[in-house]
């Protein structure tokens, strides 16, 4: 077996593979390089044999794909702008790496950045903003690990309360079905703090404390048009009630 061509063929391989994932090729005395070629060089190995021609041949690079460039005006001259979007498009076609795309189109808004690296191969300008691309990378994956653990915390928040609800037997319907059956008055009474809010089918109920301790103030929509205002006598379960349906999340 020529194992020659063989590696000639993992280092096509690896290269390619680096390239579409990264936007650029580490070095080769990278561990991210030789842990990519052993991998590559096993799997030619198994898949053709000692055909190595094939394998070679599979381990070019294929036509990049096509790509819809949905990008930013630049920032320069008008003259500026119309080459240097020519230059950007060009360039982003020739790379096949979404983030190294998004990379360069949101750290290159001026049309003079794309201009004046316009003769430098693609290849050499991602090595050359490898730091810049690793650091964004990493402040990407930390905004997403941020987000998702936000929405981790959220969901058990809201888990936490649909049990509290749960445990004490609490639904807006049946806050509603006790606001419905408790005692009104004319009473005037001067508005405090709101206790809660509560929709149910065709009614929005906004109820508030007031200056009056034995008495809570309602102020209620049906659909689209209010009601008028109306005072309920005050029950501290309710109240309790109501206070620990306000602690939604």
């Amino acid at each position: 077996m020529d194992l020659n061509a063989l590696r000639e063929a993992a280092i096509e391989a690896t290269a390619r593979a680096l390239y579409d994932k990264l936007g650029i090729v580490p070095s080769d005395d990278s561990d991210e390089w030789e842990e990519e070629y052993r991998r590559q060089f096993a799997a030619l190995k198994q898949r053709f044999g000692i055909d190595l021609k094939a394998a070679a041949a599979l381990a070019r690079p294929a036509a990049a794909p096509a790509i819809d460039l949905n990008l930013p005006e630049l920032r320069g001259s008008l003259e500026e702008q119309r080459w240097g979007a020519s230059i950007r498009e060009e360039r982003l076609r020739g790379i096949p790496s979404e983030p190294v795309r998004l990379f360069l189109v949101q750290n290159w808004p001026r049309a003079k950045q794309w201009i004046d690296t316009r003769d430098v191969p693609s290849q050499t300008l991602l090595q050359r903003l490898k730091p810049q691309y690793d650091d964004w990378r990493k402040k990407r994956a930390d905004a997403a690990a941020a987000r998702k653990s936000e929405a981790a915390q959220k969901a058990a928040e809201i888990a936490a309360y649909n049990r509290r609800l749960q445990a004490a037997g609490i639904t807006p319907e049946g806050l509603v079905e006790l606001i419905d059956a408790s005692d009104r008055f004319d009473d005037p009474a001067v508005i405090a703090g709101k206790l809660a809010e509560i929709d149910v089918e065709g009614r929005h109920l906004r109820v508030y404390e007031t200056t009056d301790p034995n008495l809570l103030l309602v102020k209620e929509k049906k659909g689209p048009l209010p009601v008028p205002d109306y005072v309920i006598e005050r029950d501290e379960g309710l109240v309790a009630d109501l206070r620990l349906f306000a602690q939604a999340p």
